[in-house]
């Protein structure tokens, strides 16, 4: 296989704190690679000194000739002033600036212009990649192309810098955390669209399912030896256990080997002979080896949980909207002891709204909400990092506890617990604004747990931990004693946490599905399937009505298309309507900026959904 990137003996320092040193790898051409190590280690540091955009302080990075390379990071580097068609076409290929040409003229209705470009769209043999292009754009739903990058929200700016690296097609794909910020949908066709690439892969994530279909090969990086690993996350795990074993009986071995050299050195005349110095030097190297100590990166986290009472959480017929998008509708629940609820559902359907409900941070516009008065919340927040960065990592736990007591009755200082969390006592003392993004979610995770929750709403919890973090935390979630609720597009961390899930549909329904992310998948994909052989079985109806067309040259109406003609002319009016209030609370610019985003959101759904249905509306009337 051809090399197409190749680092030797790189190291790199970020002010007093060694990231790595002497880390050396090689890519090589039609491999899919996931690069795995705990957080603080340097990870995205590594990218950046691979993909050219950061130097090491010692080492070397060399490139094949003519590889290009395509790079998408954590922090999203976006011309604020591009808006969305041009920032994704920015590219010296003279395919995609002749289709980024075209889609202007679309968009601007130009006839004249779509008419003399499509010529050169013909010339180049550019219509399936304009295809494939408008595809990426779907999945990723990126839909107002005239709309400023200034103005995306994170999110957006993720899923376009994502767009733009895909479109690209480089030989080789860096990624950094790409399934952050997308939906589960988007995730399942990023997976499949990654699978079929044939650009070489070289990424970064902590979602396991993804890692297991997507990737070949795993690279670990870890006490600064890079270990490969040929196979997936599964071979991965049961590989690594194996090394981890022999490791731990090589010192074994050591120490016991040691304890004998120890008594000879000790008995060892003074005058030590020439033929003894080989066994002297021995006797250090075996020092060394007995010295080492593997680095276990479990986190214990068996924080004591405050005592539950009989009621915990009661909704009855709640009910909240912003103007014009129903988000929660009459829903009714009481949770249990020890419940585990999943939920999900597309942007903008009201998870986060749910959780602020609960917590009372909203109110809801009807119904009622009862809060047991044993319930002690612990809520950890997408955006929830408040830290003063200029404080030390000690400073942060002690504000909240000095001694945090175990479910065993044990006690623990700040101090330990914060060790038991990978932040070992030389890193206690440093200042929060020098620790990577994961460790500062690390750090938020420990406080949140060290205020003795017994009810734990966890927003995207898994965005930003690295996988041996993860691994704890689900073990610590099974055993937890209180309710959990949690939002994530972590497929693997819902399936082994939750019992069952909230499934927000959109327009203010909730459906309550027993069982796991999983079950309900199988569950959507054997009704798609059951869909597709209904359809099939219409096909002897389809095959009449062109029939129909042939003798008489028109067709009317079955009975279905008269259904679906009524039924389209009631919806059309509905979304007229809330395109109109929704238009009028955004002109009148009152409201919180997270409330404006939404609606924002809502009103390029609406119009899509109003272009599509008039269409169909048209196409029926001409019939009827």
């Amino acid at each position: 296989m051809r090399p197409l990137l190749q680092g030797e003996n790189l190291s790199k320092r970020w002010s007093e704190v060694l990231l790595f040193e002497n880390i050396s790898m090689t890519i090589f051409e039609g491999q899919k690679v996931a690069l795995i190590a705990r957080n603080g280690t340097g990870k995205s540091t590594l990218l950046d000194i691979l993909s050219g955009k950061e130097t090491a302080d010692n080492g070397k990075v060399t490139i094949t000739n003519d590889v290009n390379i395509g790079y998408f990071e954590q922090i999203p580097q976006l011309n604020p002033e591009h808006t969305v068609i041009e920032e994704i076409f920015v590219s010296d290929n003279e395919k995609l600036r002749t289709i980024k040409a075209f889609e202007l003229a679309i968009a601007k209705n130009d006839q004249h212009k779509v008419a003399e470009i499509s010529a050169k769209m013909d010339e180049l043999n550019a219509w399936d990649i304009e295809v494939e292009i408008k595809q990426i754009l779907s999945q990723l739903k990126i839909i107002n192309l005239e709309q400023k990058t200034g103005e995306l929200s994170g999110g957006q700016k993720k899923r376009l810098a994502l767009a733009k690296v895909l479109i690209n097609k480089p030989d080789l794909l860096i990624l950094d955390e790409p399934t952050n910020h997308l939906d589960l949908e988007m995730i399942e066709w990023l997976e499949t669209y990654l699978e079929k690439t044939k650009s070489t892969l070289l990424m970064v994530t902590h979602d396991r399912y993804f890692l297991d279909r997507v990737c070949n090969e795993i690279l670990e990086m870890e006490d600064n030896q890079i270990y490969r690993y040929q196979g997936n996350y599964s071979y991965f795990l049961e590989k690594r256990d194996e090394r981890i074993e022999m490791q731990q009986a090589t010192v074994t071995k050591a120490k016991n080997l040691l304890r004998t050299e120890i008594e000879w050195m000790r008995r060892m005349p003074q005058a030590r002979s020439h033929k003894a110095k080989y066994r002297i030097n021995a006797f250090y190297d075996l020092k060394d080896k007995a010295a080492q100590k593997y680095q276990n990166d479990a986190v214990t986290l068996n924080v004591k949980s405050a005592r539950l009472g009989k009621k915990i959480v009661e909704l009855e017929n709640v009910s909240k909207e912003f103007p014009g998008i129903k988000l929660v509708e009459n829903f009714t629940y009481k949770f249990s002891r020890a419940e585990k609820v999943g939920i999900i559902g597309d942007n903008g359907t009201g998870k986060s709204t749910f959780l602020n409900l609960i917590t009372g941070s909203l109110q809801p516009d009807s119904g009622l909400i009862e809060v047991g008065q044993t319930i002690k919340f612990g809520y950890y927040r997408q955006d929830g990092i408040t830290f003063d960065y200029r404080e030390r990592v000690i400073d942060a736990v002690t504000k909240i506890a000095d001694f945090i007591e175990f479910e065993d009755g044990t006690k623990m200082s700040a101090s330990q617990m914060l060790t038991h969390f990978l932040f070992p006592p030389d890193t206690q003392y440093n200042f929060i604004e020098k620790l990577s993004g994961g460790e500062q979610r690390r750090l938020y995770l420990c406080t949140v747990l060290m205020q003795n929750p017994n009810f734990l709403i966890l927003d995207e919890p898994t965005n930003d931990l690295d996988i041996m973090t993860l691994n704890v935390l689900e073990d610590y979630l099974v055993s937890f004693g209180g309710c959990v609720v949690v939002v994530s597009h972590d497929r693997f961390f819902m399936d082994k946490i939750v019992d069952h899930l909230f499934v927000f549909e959109g327009n203010g329904t909730i459906t309550d599905f027993p069982g796991n992310y999983t079950i309900y998948r199988n569950k959507i994909e054997a009704e798609q399937e059951l869909e597709k052989i209904q359809a099939r079985k219409k096909e002897p109806e389809k095959k009449a009505i062109q029939s129909e067309i042939a003798q008489t040259g028109k067709r009317k109406l079955t009975f279905n298309e008269k259904r679906e003609f009524e039924t389209l002319e009631t919806e059309i009016a509905q979304l007229e309507a809330e395109k109109s209030v929704t238009e009028e609370a955004l002109n009148s610019g009152n409201g919180a900026h997270d409330e404006l985003f939404r609606l924002s959101q809502r009103l390029v759904i609406i119009k899509s959904q109003l272009d599509e249905k008039e269409l169909r509306w048209l196409e029926l009337s001409e019939l009827g």
